[in-house]
């Protein structure tokens, strides 16, 4: 199986923190550089290959290049700032894009969330797909501890998943939230073994990346967009949806496969 990397000029000093392989664009969020703090360039390198992504990617992989996924912003690098609150600006403007290019995409997203999640580690695995984790993982919101407010969307997925009243708690109490309590909250998705975290999502990453991409997209337009409507409005949005997906080229081979009692052949019907 091969690898191909993608080359970014604007620094030659840096390593890529993205790459492409069966299908899976792989972005690395931080790496252990600041002690694993959010990486403006995998935001830069990610912005770019999420934009620049075509029909040959599948899904989209995140991960963290260290002791933990990600452990959120680099704190020193804002003491250091000579105009904190531009140099925040810019951080979270920068961060915001790459958000914006991940919810813009229309593959699933897979987080392999190893270590902590937190800040805007945490964010980003609220905006995975599926998040995988281990029993090791730890959650927390940590802005409260350094007088900050949330980013990277925080603070619009959590209430959708807990509700309001939970996330106000969560995100102001600063509450370390374990492995366990995170799935129970709806926060990640599942858990394997520790050691067992970027291999299984990888795993999971290929699968999704050779399934049936259109159904996919459907999918994720019609949860991202049921919050917006009443039941009696997204029901007609199924219905289109479902109707339109019944004469693509995805939908005529699942439906064939299964009268013909076999495998639906995705990969073929996107060559």
């Amino acid at each position: 199986m091969t690898e191909n990397r993608v080359s970014f000029p604007a620094d030659g000093s840096l390593h890529s923190l993205v790459s492409v392989e069966d299908r899976v664009l792989r972005i690395a969020v931080a790496t252990s550089e600041h002690g694993t703090s959010l990486s403006p360039a995998g935001m830069e390198q990610g912005i770019a290959a999420l934009r620049a992504a075509g029909p040959e990617i599948g899904a989209v992989l995140l991960v963290g290049e260290g002791a933990n996924f990600c452990a959120g912003g680099n704190v020193l690098g804002f003491a250091a700032a000579e105009d904190r609150g531009a140099h925040l600006l810019e951080i979270a403007n920068l961060f915001h894009d790459f958000v914006r290019e991940l919810e813009r995409i229309a593959v699933p997203v897979v987080a392999a969330v190893h270590g902590w999640a937190a800040g805007a580690g945490m964010s980003l695995a609220l905006l995975a797909d599926i998040a995988l984790a281990g029993p090791g993982t730890k959650m927390r919101a940590a802005y409260p501890s350094i007088g900050f407010s949330p980013d990277g969307g925080m603070s619009w997925t959590l209430p959708r998943i807990v509700g309001p009243s939970r996330a106000r708690e969560i995100i102001m109490t600063d509450t370390v939230i374990g492995a366990d309590e995170a799935v129970r909250l709806g926060l990640l998705s599942r858990l394997v073994a520790d050691g067992e975290i970027q291999s299984e999502a990888l795993r999971l990453a290929r699968t999704l990346a050779h399934g049936p991409t259109q159904s996919y997209a459907a999918i994720r337009t019609l949860v991202a967009g049921s919050a917006g409507r009443s039941l009696s409005e997204h029901l007609d949005v199924e219905a289109a949806a479902i109707s339109a997906a019944a004469t693509t080229p995805t939908g005529i081979e699942g439906v064939d496969a299964f009268v013909a009692k076999r495998r639906p052949d995705w990969d073929a019907v996107r060559s």
